[in-house]
């Protein structure tokens, strides 16, 4: 026995002084040591005595735990360093093997709690309870106080859901095409088709889509509308409605009502998703994202107003990505004569159209074709009659105008920012001074769908220059490679958020994957701060459609200062007021009682904190409302095991039987409560369901303390100490 207590003894003090050292240095290694070193310790002593289970999974342990090391699984170690503990309370020479594995557990779970509630102290001491680098770089949670307590900004955006129809009914008829091409003969059926099938198409029918959710179909031959067979039906009328057309060789299509509700819903359900992916990459755990009909309800807790225009600036970027062709050769039709004349432009407007050569691909013998003639306006950002005019602005005064010219259907207008050289400049940067325009077929060869990954990097061949590094999946990748194979000599425009970034000529086919978005060229450290703004984004997945900001405000706390205070005073008086009434009604047995409230509370606050919650006000009311829950459960037991010695019968017999009968009370009491909680988490909203989680949190851990832990000192107290008499009140 000496040889066994000497080696737990020695055990022990070797894990304390890891921990130790993991404290003041933020270095794990010490902790693999002092491992290895408890069990040789506990092996030396304990060998004879028949543990070798415990011993076996200390092993197993300190083994896992130093591979999780090696691969920088935080959490793997940390369970495995929580087995071990677990572990080595069943060597302790006290009780039976089942009363030290419940032991055992008990404490596991309460290290565990302690580790996932350290940042939240850590923030909540103001740094006083210090926490190592090594547990701040790799625990990402910790609780936050909500807006009704802290104050905050709340956003609120509407999601654009006509847009995401319009993109529906975009998708539908480039498969109508698709589809047509085959049935005309002019596309085999496999991959996409071509620029070629589609000119070929459009000597046979026009596809027009006149209004947000429908499509029509306007044959040249009459005798054409036979190609819409049952074939082509089936594929489309499960989500398409038919109608004959307003002329007897048009058919039209409209999205069904029920088809349309859903994709209304599915955006703002992708919006919220996304919206919530990016402020979490910023960090911002404790904001909260929740949607009310088309709104996204965007609150975040804080008082930093260079953060909330940072947090707005990320949330509202769309990251749409489409890569389209530039149609070079037929811009003239839109720019140039007969649609519009130079002298046509508005002299005020700072409207000026110029002539420029641009490549047209290769003809049909191979051979790079002869520039062409391409019309692009451009505007200039400081006109005499818009000195004051920023360049968004200056953006939407050039949209409105080339609304009111005539672009096919098949056909958009892009919009590129222009720069100039800032002389004096080292190294050398540029500002911009307009937008320039480029006349692209309407349909995406690729779009951001098929990006996997987004990186910032920078080109020191190019004046230092920064770009996003996007990887594509392989299904993208050789959707680009097949594009830009068939479009080599041709411009490809990268349209982010309806904005040409580039329109780079297409030198060779291009393989791999790989394809890159520049960030211009001014300022490195405004290029550094939107290449990182770009990646996240298109990290976090592009928005369904568009959103836009329909109210912004600051609040402060619904509760004030004083009320804040006071409300935390009442609430330390009130719950150190039931402990020691506990304490003095029920003597030894009200300090365990009180000992399993406050574990109660820890275990709450660990899982709260788990799941970056947010407390607030109705928070605190479900911490309060299941601690006094707890503290019932100690009372119904304290009580049955009272009158069970009344009754005359033996201490142990008297807790098996208290425990026995109060057990059918205390499972009533915490169920009608949970599926209270459940019927909240599920219809309520907001702060009700945060009341909610909070409340079904609470009894599960009410369960744990109030029951299984008590029961484990009583346990002791009457079989390993076997007390003649037990304090559970004055009487006893």
């Amino acid at each position: 026995m000496n040889k066994t207590v000497l080696a737990l003894v020695s055990g022990v003090v070797a894990l304390g002084l890891a921990v130790l050292a993991v404290y003041l240095h933020g270095d794990p290694l010490p902790v693999l040591g002092a491992t290895v070193a408890a069990v040789a310790l506990v092996g030396w002593g304990v060998t004879h005595q028949g543990r070798r289970t415990p011993l076996t999974l200390m092993a197993l342990s300190a083994g896992s735990g130093a591979l999780f090391f090696h691969f920088d699984s935080f959490w793997g170690l940390v369970v495995c360093v929580l087995a071990f503990a677990w572990s080595l309370f069943g060597l302790i020479p006290a009780m039976d093997g089942a009363w030290r594995f419940k032991l055992g557990f008990v404490i596991a779970v309460f290290l565990g709690g302690a580790v996932a509630l350290w940042p939240t102290l850590n923030n909540m001491s103001g740094g006083k309870i210090p926490l190592p680098a090594y547990f701040r770089d790799r625990i990402g949670f910790a609780i936050a106080p909500g807006l009704d307590l802290r104050g905050g900004m709340r956003l609120v955006y509407t999601v654009e859901v006509e847009e995401a129809i319009r993109d529906k009914r975009d998708h539908y008829a480039d498969d109508m095409r698709q589809e047509l091409a085959t049935a005309f003969g002019f596309h085999s059926g496999e991959g996409r088709v071509t620029r070629d099938e589609l000119s070929k198409l459009e000597d046979k029918v026009h596809v027009a889509q006149p209004e947000a959710a429908s499509i029509r179909l306007s044959f040249k031959d009459p005798a054409d509308k036979s190609k819409i067979d049952d074939r082509f039906t089936k594929m489309f009328l499960s989500e398409l409605a038919e109608t004959p057309g307003p002329q007897p060789n048009e058919i039209s299509f409209k999205i069904r009502a029920d088809v349309e509700t859903q994709i209304r819903e599915r955006a703002v359900a992708q919006a919220k998703d996304t919206v919530s992916r990016r402020v979490d990459e910023l960090g911002l755990r404790e904001a909260a994202v929740t949607t009310r009909d088309e709104d996204i309800i965007v609150e975040v807790p804080g008082s930093d107003e260079a953060s909330f225009n940072s947090i707005k600036e990320i949330i509202r970027k769309t990251a749409r990505l489409e890569f389209k062709m530039v149609d070079d050769g037929g811009s003239e039709k839109v720019f140039g004569p007969p649609a519009l004349k130079a002298d046509e432009i508005p002299s005020d407007e700072g409207i000026a159209q110029y002539t420029e050569g641009a490549p047209d691909g290769i003809d049909g013998s191979g051979h790079k074709k002869q520039p062409v003639k391409a019309f692009y306006a451009r505007m200039s950002c400081q006109p005499p009659k818009y000195e004051k005019e920023s360049m968004s602005e200056c953006l939407a005064r050039f949209k409105a105008w080339t609304a009111t010219l005539s672009v096919p259907d098949d056909h958009v207008i892009g919009f590129e920012s222009v720069t100039e050289p800032v002389e004096g400049t080292e190294p050398l940067q540029f500002k911009q001074v307009g937008w320039r325009t480029l006349y692209l077929y309407g349909r995406a060869e690729l779009t951001g769908d098929y990006i996997t990954d987004a990186t910032v990097g920078q080109d020191q061949q190019n004046f230092g220059q920064y770009y996003v590094l996007l990887s594509f999946s392989p299904a993208g990748a050789d959707r680009f490679e097949e594009v830009t194979g068939a479009n080599v000599n041709r411009r490809f425009a990268i349209i982010l958020d309806d904005t040409v970034d580039s329109a780079p000529v297409i030198k060779q086919k291009i393989g791999g994957g790989k394809a890159t978005i520049t960030m211009g060229a001014g300022d490195p450290e405004k290029q550094l701060h939107d290449a990182k703004q770009l990646e996240l984004v298109l990290r976090s997945g592009a928005l369904p459609a568009p959103i836009t900001p329909s109210n912004e405000s600051l609040i402060g706390p619904s509760l004030g200062r004083d009320s804040i205070q006071q409300a935390v005073k009442g609430a330390l008086l009130g719950a150190g007021a039931v402990l020691v009434f506990m304490l003095f009604y029920y003597r030894k047995s009200g300090a365990v009682a009180d000992i399993a409230v406050l574990f109660n509370l820890m275990l709450q606050l660990a899982v709260l904190a788990t799941f970056g919650a947010t407390m607030t006000l109705p928070g605190i009311a479900g911490l309060s409302l299941t601690i006094g829950m707890s503290v019932d459960a100690n009372v119904l037991i304290n009580e049955r095991i009272r009158e069970e010695l009344r009754a005359g019968k033996t201490v142990r017999a008297a807790v098996d039987a208290g425990y026995t009968r109060a057990w059918p009370s205390i499972i009533d009491g915490h169920m009608t409560v949970l599926i209270t909680g459940l019927i909240l988490a599920q219809y309520g909203t907001g702060p009700v369901k945060g009341f909610a989680f909070t409340l079904i949190v609470g009894i599960i851990c009410s369960l744990f303390t109030g029951v299984f832990c008590t029961r484990l000192v009583f346990d002791w107290w009457v079989r390993g100490a076997k007390v003649k008499r037990l304090s559970v009140g004055a009487e006893f």
